[in-house]
């Protein structure tokens, strides 16, 4: 089994509203075909005191604070003290996490955003979990779907993860930071407290504690 990739070894569960959805679970792709479910599962439950329902399936936090700018489409979770900033486009499927930033113009799409994790600016969240206070430089995008359309698969030392899906962005750990302008191919998994180079095209798994600098050359930081 690889114990790099197990939920546990990537994200803080205590971190998000989302808990309960990794239950029985041994990857967090496999979190991501459930996401819509959950929420209109658990929107229903929220208390009225701390989130109010706008339109459709959308629950938002009522200290949250959201532009009037940004586009939201349900089903959508808005945690307490997250901030959408002007132009956010948010496209349901999607649960933003307790003092989390999701910028102008980021687009988010079938995600969890957990606890104080930040795309701040010009970022594409699509078919991925950010973990807590993961962070996303300005134009950093999550590429969830193949020039193929097939598969997505995850390279390991046996071989590969089958992950059943064809879309699937990217799973990045806690504390992982990510440089501006870089692009997490399809399948890609970044192990908690890395951090990504500027203008990176990162393909499949990168271990804990690392220093994305190019394809192949990954230094463990000291």
């Amino acid at each position: 089994m690889n114990e790099d990739l197990k939920i546990e070894a990537l994200l803080d569960l205590s971190k998000t509203i989302a808990a309960d959805l990794f239950t029985g679970l041994t990857y967090p792709w496999e979190a991501l075909p459930k996401i819509s479910e959950y929420i209109l599962k658990i929107g229903p439950t929220l208390s009225e005191e701390i989130y109010e329902k706008r339109g459709e399936d959308i629950w938002i936090a009522r200290s949250a604070k959201v532009a009037p700018t940004a586009y939201l489409h349900g089903p959508l979770i808005i945690c307490e003290d997250a901030e959408v900033r002007h132009c956010a486009f948010i496209r349901g499927s999607a649960i933003v996490g307790k003092g989390a930033v999701i910028g102008n113009s980021t687009e988010l799409k079938n995600c969890i955003i957990f606890q104080n994790a930040q795309v701040p600016h010009y970022n594409y969240i699509g078919d991925s979990i950010l973990g807590f206070k993961a962070h996303l430089g300005a134009g950093a995008i999550t590429s969830n779907l193949k020039s193929d359309r097939s598969i997505v698969t995850i390279p390991v030392e046996e071989g590969r993860i089958d992950t059943e899906l064809k879309k699937f962005g990217a799973i990045v750990g806690d504390n992982v930071e990510v440089g501006c302008n870089s692009v997490l191919n399809p399948g890609t998994v970044l192990g908690r407290n890395t951090t990504v180079y500027p203008l990176s095209m990162v393909r499949g798994t990168v271990p804990a504690n690392s220093i994305y600098k190019k394809q192949g050359e990954v230094a463990e930081k000291l």
